[in-house]
């Protein structure tokens, strides 16, 4: 039996020139070394002005406004516009880490110039910044809530980047001492001219950091690419108050008004915290996880409305479930899933207004001085698994809500939508969907 719910995502970032004729060669002068470990003593005036006052509060570096908690609800709102851009794109189960894609797009903002940064600002609703505030500050909050949400021993959730990069391209020492300053960020070369190699090196680095949860993320690479960054989180939670493993049995999960199928499905007793959306009508309950992280359950009331729950997503529909909360008892059958994912999202960030990063006009002036560069693909895997024990997982706002309308039994035995928040800054690590529970 699995001793909780761990979650897996990966997010990926291919990097390739897209101008011909590029000099790569280094100087043999150059210690080689220089291309991870870069020159700690950057005289670069902007970063060792930022470096030394990080410790200043926000308030001081003219952040009064935008704190923590903004951040990651303005960062959760990209993560639902995101989730509504695959959702539209199949009709079967979605998982996806907005942390994940959020960390990934913040750790651009220190590569990117110009109009390239302002469109990844703008996409991550983070473009209400003060005018003057420079690209260090959106690093320096997700640092910030990175190391407040690990610090967690209970909820047990680990975030990294690692970046591969070509052996002959060269970074610069300030996007190097940066991106390992609010990332942890840690380098690899490897040789993409060499792809069975490098995509050896690549794939074994990503399946000892998932724990073996990801074991072959790529199946293939370009030989063209320069700078790969993977970012990954592995999530392992356990329910406060578990299910019964011997009430578990087999019943009909009901995928739509003609098809059925056989499910193991958990089941409680117990106190639970849940409300009633009369505008939207749909359930929604919370189950809390050790370590102050709760996952809530979103089933509509028909079979198949789960479709135009999506379109309605937000922060503010979130909190106002969540505030209209009532604890009562309960019966809960809850069927147990594994889902595991894999998303190409060059289209679907397109679409959300990141448009530069991907094409000619791309501005990454603060990453190299070799030539235009563009970023070629972003690729996201991720998996979720739920049993009795826990977790694993590598126009609403005006809403009617009561919590006295909840049935006194809660069946889950339909398609439904589910979120996994940590509570102490409303961080939105996970969202999905799961129309099939038996298929990954």
């Amino acid at each position: 039996m699995k001793t909780g719910v761990y979650l897996f995502l990966l997010s990926e970032m291919c990097v390739e020139f897209i101008k011909a004729g590029i000099n790569l060669n280094i100087p043999k002068e150059e210690n080689e070394n220089n291309l991870l470990e870069g020159n700690k003593n950057v005289s670069i005036s902007e970063e060792l002005h930022y470096l030394e006052n990080i410790s200043k509060p926000f308030e001081d570096r003219g952040l009064e406004e935008f704190t923590l908690y903004n951040f990651t609800e303005k960062t959760a709102n990209f993560g639902f516009n995101l989730y509504r851009k695959i959702a539209m794109t199949h009709d079967n189960n979605v998982i996806i880490s907005p942390l994940s894609v959020s960390a990934l797009m913040t750790a651009y903002t220190l590569a990117a110039k110009g109009e390239t940064q302002r469109q990844i600002v703008k996409s991550l609703n983070l473009h209400a910044l003060k005018d003057g505030v420079d690209r260090h500050h959106l690093p320096a909050l997700f640092k910030q809530l990175k190391d407040n949400i690990t610090m967690n021993e209970e909820l047990l959730l680990v975030q990294g980047t690692l970046s591969f990069i070509q052996k002959d391209f060269r970074l610069k020492e300030s996007f190097l001492n940066l991106s390992k300053q609010y990332f942890d960020m840690e380098f690899l070369r490897v040789d993409f001219q060499n792809f069975t190699q490098a995509k050896s090196v690549i794939n074994q680095n990503i399946n000892k950091r998932t724990k073996g949860k990801i074991p072959e993320l790529f199946e293939d690479l370009d030989r063209q690419n320069k700078l790969l960054l993977v970012d990954y989180i592995v999530f392992k939670g356990k329910w406060v108050y578990p299910f019964n493993s011997k009430f578990t049995e087999m019943e009909n999960f009901h995928i739509n008004k003609y098809r059925s199928v056989k499910v193991p499905m958990m089941f409680k007793s117990g106190k639970v915290n849940s409300s009633f959306d009369e505008n939207l009508r749909c359930t929604v309950i919370k189950l809390p996880y050790k370590g102050k992280a709760h996952m809530l359950i979103v089933i509509p009331e028909k079979e198949g409305d789960y479709i135009s729950l999506e379109d309605h997503l937000t922060t503010e529909l979130v909190e106002s479930w969540l505030a209209n909360m009532k604890t009562r008892k309960v019966d809960i059958s809850f069927p147990k899933f594994k889902l595991e994912q894999k998303y190409k999202m060059k289209k679907l960030l397109h679409a959300l207004g990141i448009k530069n990063l991907f094409t000619r006009t791309a501005d990454l002036g603060h990453l190299t001085d070799q030539g235009y560069v563009a970023v070629s693909q972003v690729v996201q895997k991720a998996a979720i698994e739920v049993d009795e024990e826990g977790t694993e997982a590598t126009a609403a706002s005006g809403s009617e809500i009561t919590a006295f309308t909840v049935p006194p039994v809660i069946k889950v035995d339909r398609p439904f939508l589910f979120m996994i928040f940590e509570e102490t800054f409303k961080t939105l690590l996970f969202i999905g969907r799961v129309v099939d529970p038996t298929k990954m």
